[in-house]
């Protein structure tokens, strides 16, 4: 169900949900780039609903139908959820963060604990300083001259939007072998990961753009700050966001529960292991 709010700064934050509208109230943070449509490609079996999870996914600033937030900081968007869930009348609720979504859910962590009854981050993007952070495929544009990078993001919103075909063989080149098997075994979620991607820049290039600069600078917290207990899922053939980036944050993080799968890439090990992740964050 497509959804929206006014925030306190008038701001529009955009949202969806998913699953059992009565279940156990989970937030989702998006990749990068991309917006609530992220969750379905996740969820195909709506097995959410089976799980007693009541899933919202919403847009970041200036991606999807979110409105931009200038100036904002990674710390900024926990008081959005805070005004978001408040909105729903959700008091407790679960944070489950994928890639570029990671720093958004450890920072609720961070923030927020006595808000969470469980954090889970699926093969998160992580600080400038862990090993191997700024080699993965998710930091192409991240790690780029910011001239260079609005450039790039300019003329990757004008193709996703008109010729999104053009821009499969080169992503799947970019994978490791378990994700690009994945998606060619089930071409949908390829398609669906473009429409994501499509819909962040719906309202142009700046909200993917702040986006990619706050990655690279430094978060205004530190992991090994963050109190309560903290999810980890990562694969060890993940060309996105190397594993290093992974072990780094299970080793930051005071309390974390981490679990990293041979033979599991970007893509593959949420779609693989997403019935195992909610189960625990719905039962936490």
């Amino acid at each position: 169900i497509k959804q929206q709010i006014t925030l306190g700064d008038s701001r529009i934050l955009s949202y969806d949900e998913h699953g059992n509208p009565d279940g156990h109230p989970v937030f989702f943070m998006h990749g990068f780039p991309g917006s609530r449509l992220d969750w379905p490609m996740l969820d195909s079996d709506n097995y959410s609903a089976k799980l007693n999870a009541r899933v919202i996914a919403a847009d970041r600033p200036g991606m999807g139908l979110s409105d931009f937030k200038n100036g904002r900081s990674l710390l900024d968007w926990p008081d959005d959820i805070i005004e978001l869930a408040d909105a729903l009348q959700i008091d407790r609720f679960a944070v489950l963060a994928i890639s570029g979504g990671g720093p958004y859910g450890e920072v609720c962590a961070f923030k927020i604990p006595e808000r969470l009854t469980g954090t889970a981050v699926v093969c998160g993007m992580g600080p400038p300083a862990a090993p191997g952070a700024t080699e993965g495929g998710s930091w192409t544009l991240p790690g780029k001259p910011s001239l260079l990078r609005r450039l790039l993001l300019i003329m990757m919103a004008q193709t996703v939007r008109s010729r999104p075909e053009r821009m499969e063989p080169q992503f799947l080149d970019s994978l490791s072998e378990p994700d690009r098997k994945l998606l060619q075994e089930q071409p949908q979620l390829l398609k669906m990961s473009l429409d994501s991607w499509r819909e962040a820049f719906r309202s142009g290039t700046a909200g993917v753009q702040h986006d990619a600069a706050l990655y690279t600078r430094p978060w205004g917290f530190n992991l090994q700050d963050i109190q309560t207990e903290v999810h980890l899922w990562h694969g060890e053939n993940d060309n996105n966001v190397p594993a290093s980036v992974g072990h780094y944050a299970a080793e930051a993080i005071p309390n974390c529960q981490a679990k990293f799968y041979a033979g599991e890439g970007h893509f593959s090990l949420p779609v693989n292991h997403m019935r195992e992740i909610l189960h625990i964050l719905v039962n936490t």
